[in-house]
């Protein structure tokens, strides 16, 4: 390989190495369904609820003991809800839906969210485990309208 070619090489390695910063600093990359913005003190997911009976993403981690913000988009032109709890919990709130006529008010674990409108929803998961979000507005939740959460420590 002749020389000058060598050296452009090595100049070209100089160079990437220099622009990757090589600290280890770098904001990790997630999917791009699933905006995410995470700190040692909070932790943020933008949702989207679609017309589809979709969430999207469709699944999330986060982490036990940190406030996390979900901020809910309801992209259709249906109401929605972004409801969170264990298998259990979801199964319970079904129940409640069913017998009320829908969710009329915002709580502590879900939020009522109209066609078009964005709504954001803190909430602290107390331990690792499997959780769901589900919109339980009526043949929804059964539809598939559900994200898989996963809480770790």
């Amino acid at each position: 390989m002749p020389l000058a070619r060598l050296a452009l090489l090595a100049v070209i390695a100089v160079l990437a190495a220099a622009c990757s910063g090589g600290g280890g600093t770098a904001a990790p990359t997630t999917a791009p369904s699933a905006s995410i913005e995470a700190s040692p003190t909070a932790t943020r997911f933008e949702v989207r609820l679609t017309d589809a009976l979709r969430m999207e993403p469709a699944s999330m981690t986060v982490p036990a003991g940190v406030p996390v913000t979900f901020v809910v988009t309801n992209a259709g032109t249906i109401d929605h809800e972004f409801y969170l709890g264990d298998v259990d919990a979801q199964a319970e709130h079904e129940q409640e839906m069913m017998s009320s006529g829908g969710m009329k008010h915002d709580e502590p674990e879900g939020i009522a969210v109209a066609p078009g409108q964005t709504k954001e929803l803190t909430y602290t998961f107390a331990e690792p485990g499997a959780f769901l979000a589900g919109c339980h507005v009526a043949g929804h939740y059964g539809g598939g309208m559900k994200a898989e959460i996963t809480v770790t420590e």
